[in-house]
């Protein structure tokens, strides 16, 4: 483990970022581990104090042990995995933009397919993913995977477009809710489940549509916008006041009050991929970065866990 020490990490762009405390946690980034090829879908496991994310191009997924703080692999191969996340019941959710699939990992390690087709035809290469209170596993589906043999296998697309779907809890079944982007990436609910929010990395922007009581989305608008000419948006997640805070590849990591403005960033020495909050008190910022796994301790704490 080594740090990168940057008195200037904390950029505040508006008082808000001060006043809520954003900018009181560490002086310095921990760099836990460095030897990845595209590092990305950190997630943190509460009951084994652990860190797991993907390398993709490298198709494995490694694991940081928090009490030792040794790294190790996870699984190779991998089906160049992208984002991770849990379900209600702690089993590991993956999308495997190679195997262009969305699975589940079982309590015994056996894998699930949860989504592989939707309508018949084969799913792009899922790239993020996130589970509702009710059971139902939300993805996104970008072409990201199929567009060169780097972090997939280079194939046409089936479905001819890039779109988010929910797998329902009961049936199984895959439904596609919104459609209409360019690159589908981060996608997160907000605290009350009521909004769904969807980075859209070619777009450079993230929506956010309206959750209707059948599960459906409403059309979406705009929630920010990177207009700084170096941020694409890959994913995002939410702290416990309901600030968003957003991967922005070569801006850093950006936080935006609830509003909608942009409050602040984290800068970073490397395009950032993927964050997500965890530790104990779940106020580790966990930050993939091309070749590096990151993670600052704040005086934020990330959105309750489900």
């Amino acid at each position: 483990m080594s740090s990168d020490t940057r008195p200037d990490i904390y950029e505040v762009v508006d008082e808000r970022f001060r006043t809520g405390r954003c900018a009181n946690g560490d002086m310095r980034l921990e760099r836990l581990y460095q030897d990845c090829r595209w590092a990305e879908g950190p997630l943190y496991l509460p009951a084994w104090r652990q860190a797991i994310w993907s390398d993709i191009p490298n198709d494995r997924m490694l694991r940081w042990d928090e009490a030792t703080g040794t790294v190790g692999l996870f699984r190779s191969p991998a089906g160049h995995s992208n984002g991770n996340t849990l379900d209600r019941e702690g089993r590991l959710i993956t999308c495997e933009q190679g195997n262009r699939r969305v699975t589940r990992t079982e309590h015994d390690g056996a894998i699930t397919v949860i989504a592989d087709r939707f309508e018949g035809k084969r799913l792009n290469s899922p790239n993020d993913a996130t589970v509702r209170s009710d059971g139902s596993i939300w993805f996104s589906d970008p072409d990201f995977g199929i567009t060169s043999d780097y972090e997939g296998h280079r194939a046409e697309s089936e479905i001819g477009a890039c779109n988010v779907y929910r797998v329902d809890p009961g049936t199984g079944q895959v439904r596609l809710v919104a459609d209409g982007f360019g690159g589908p990436n981060g996608l997160v609910f907000s605290l009350d489940e009521q909004q769904l929010y969807v980075s859209d990395t070619r777009a450079g922007h993230i929506r956010v549509f309206d959750v209707r009581e059948d599960g459906t989305l409403s059309d979406g608008k705009v929630f920010a916008e990177a207009t700084d000419g170096v941020a694409r948006f890959d994913n995002i997640r939410f702290d416990k006041d309901r600030r968003l805070w957003a991967a922005a590849m070569a801006g850093g990591v950006h936080c935006y009050d609830p509003d909608g403005t942009l409050i602040g960033r984290i800068r970073v020495p490397e395009p950032v991929s993927n964050i997500a909050f965890g530790g104990p008190k779940n106020n580790r910022l966990f930050i993939t970065a091309t070749t590096t796994l990151y993670s600052l301790v704040m005086s934020v704490t990330g959105a309750p866990r489900i």
